[in-house]
């Protein structure tokens, strides 16, 4: 043991307010980053609900599209099982592919009007 004589350690006035300082900036820079994450996830989040509600949309345009055409197949076979002649076949087959080609055109069109609209949305930063 020592019987030096214990200096008492000051710390200087100019370093306790520095380091206050320096710990006040860095938990306010800490919150700052904290806020902007939130907010980060806050958005994906809503990106990602919006996303699902217009792919659920989609998805049900779709499947309405496929009970319309499935629909439309089974009209057309009931009529098929009543033709009595090959000129009404062939006229009762034309309508029906014409038809069919223009609800499939307007159903991809509305198909992809949908999409584009829910990745647009999707994109579309919130404010």
């Amino acid at each position: 043991m020592s019987n030096e004589p214990k200096i008492p350690f000051e710390v200087p006035a100019e370093m306790i307010a520095m380091a206050e300082k320096s710990f006040e900036q860095a938990k306010s820079a800490f919150d700052q980053f904290l806020n902007a994450a939130n907010t980060t996830i806050a958005n994906i989040h809503e990106q990602n609900r919006a996303a699902q509600a217009g792919a659920l949309g989609v998805t049900g345009k779709i499947m309405g599209f496929a009970e319309q055409n499935v629909a439309n197949a089974f009209s057309y076979a009931e009529k098929l099982v009543h033709v009595r002649d090959p000129q009404a076949l062939m006229q009762l087959h034309n309508e029906y592919v014409q038809s069919q080609m223009r609800a499939l055109s307007e159903q991809a069109k509305a198909v992809a009007e949908a999409a584009g609209k829910v990745a647009t949305d999707a994109t579309r930063p919130k404010t």
